[in-house]
């Protein structure tokens, strides 16, 4: 596994992280250089986890240059009724944060244009992330703030920096590389259960790079392993993808335990008895489960079941992996974690596949009291740099 080893820590315990980590600048005497992405989004989140980073960084003491944010908005969403005014405060709240540290830029994604369909969404989602990785050379540091970008764009901003950071060597990849890559996540997973996506598209979107599995003509008929990763109120979003998935099939829903609410698990069951475990006969024996707190356990379990699902496969000469992430945030990293390390497992290899569809919601409905009254838990995970140089 590439996360055999990892940095992942919440609470206070993210600071303690960025003050060690910043007093090793400071001693070594180099200079930080960050890249901060983070979304143009309703999400007040963004601002708690934003406002903690700055403060580290501008205490730290170190010499901070060539400093940038990059804000992600988005044009083809339609927001519910006092969420447009709450993305302009919270976007004006995140730029007055980030002054004191350098420059902000604002990377607009989405054509606007109401007669383009989905697949121009699916074009817009790539040449925004190509934007995303022109930024990255003369940056010491990357920041990707999932907290108020939708999910389609932080996995693929996530996947595709990994790509193109983590280095191919001839023990395959390594982690200690010479920019500091995190991803800074406000987690609220009560709050994310209440924040309703609705009318999905018709036609799904793949990840950028995470396709083959789907189209590819070469790998049709391969058996194919769906697993689903269940999150509240997703049931049109889950119909729109296995409108895609062949009734033969084998389905591994992946359900979030342990939980906070020690009953999420069995009411995502009764949510998905009708459309997922009695259309398609999928065995409760099939069930998954990820810790919905820690994103590096979730990634083990998943990284588990797909790799056994692979090796049984070789028999018939190959399979499809097919992964659709619907649930809170720490879930959803961890599984795109798995996604990435079973791809790079598949290099200069022909027997599988992974592929990552995902049916976008153009509407998003919540509650602007609940947004502001979240109080969530900052989680922060070290994937890349000099953390696998030395303990932090």
């Amino acid at each position: 596994m590439l996360w055999n080893h990892y940095v992942f820590h919440r609470g206070a315990n993210v600071e303690d992280m960025w003050d060690r980590m910043f007093q090793e600048r400071r001693k070594s005497e180099r200079e930080v250089s960050v890249l901060y992405i983070t979304g143009r989004g309703f999400d007040v989140r963004a601002q708690a986890v934003l406002s903690k980073y700055a403060n580290c960084l501008i205490l730290s003491g170190c010499k901070v240059v060539n400093t940038k944010m990059l804000l992600v908005g988005f044009k083809d969403y339609q927001l519910a009724r006092g969420l447009t005014e709450q993305t302009e405060k919270n976007a004006a709240a995140l730029e007055a944060l980030f002054r004191p540290l350098g420059s902000v830029q604002t990377l607009t994604v989405g054509s606007g244009a109401d007669d383009e369909d989905d697949i121009s969404a699916s074009t817009a989602l790539r040449v925004a992330t190509e934007d995303v990785l022109r930024h990255i050379p003369g940056h010491t540091d990357i920041v990707l703030d999932v907290s108020s970008l939708p999910r389609i764009a932080y996995l693929s901003f996530m996947l595709a920096i990994l790509e193109n950071l983590i280095p191919k060597t001839l023990n395959g990849r390594s982690l200690h590389t010479e920019i500091n890559f995190q991803i800074l996540v406000a987690e609220d997973a009560a709050l994310d259960s209440h924040i309703q996506s609705e009318d999905p598209s018709n036609d799904l979107i793949l990840i950028p790079g995470y396709s083959s599995a789907l189209q590819l003509e070469g790998m049709q008929e391969w058996p194919l392993a769906w697993f689903p990763v269940l999150g509240e109120n997703r049931t049109a979003q889950l119909q729109k993808v296995m409108s895609i998935i062949p009734e033969e099939a084998e389905i591994y829903p992946v359900l979030p335990h342990p939980s906070k609410n020690l009953r999420r698990g069995d009411e995502l069951l009764r949510e998905y008895r009708t459309v997922l475990f009695d259309s398609r006969e999928t065995p409760l024996t099939n069930v998954i489960y990820a810790h919905e707190a820690h994103p590096f356990e979730a990634y083990r379990q998943l990284l588990g079941a797909m790799s056994r699902y692979k090796q049984s496969m070789q028999v018939v000469g190959g399979c499809r992996l097919v992964v659709t992430p619907l649930a809170s945030k720490l879930i959803t990293i961890g599984t795109a974690l798995a996604c990435f390390d079973m791809k790079t497992r598949a290099e200069g290899t022909h027997n599988f596949s992974v592929a990552i569809p995902y049916a976008e919601p153009k509407r998003y409905v919540a509650s602007t009291a609940r947004l502001t009254q979240s109080n969530p838990e900052i989680a922060v995970l070290y994937l890349t740099g000099d953390a696998y140089g030395y303990r932090l």
